[in-house]
């Protein structure tokens, strides 16, 4: 997925597998953190 913001590339890797390993959610998660707060993030990984 990717997206421009003031001229300024915002790109996130989505495998489109049924199933991920937990070490592919956490690269997804590191990779988003750079564009989205962590906090924001992180009820979409994690149970709370």
């Amino acid at each position: 997925m990717r997206r421009v913001i003031s001229e300024r590339k915002e790109t996130l890797t989505i495998p489109n597998h049924r199933q991920l390993d937990p070490g592919t959610c956490y690269a997804i998660f590191r990779q988003a953190s750079q564009y989205i707060p962590e906090s924001e993030l992180y009820p979409y990984f994690y149970d709370l």
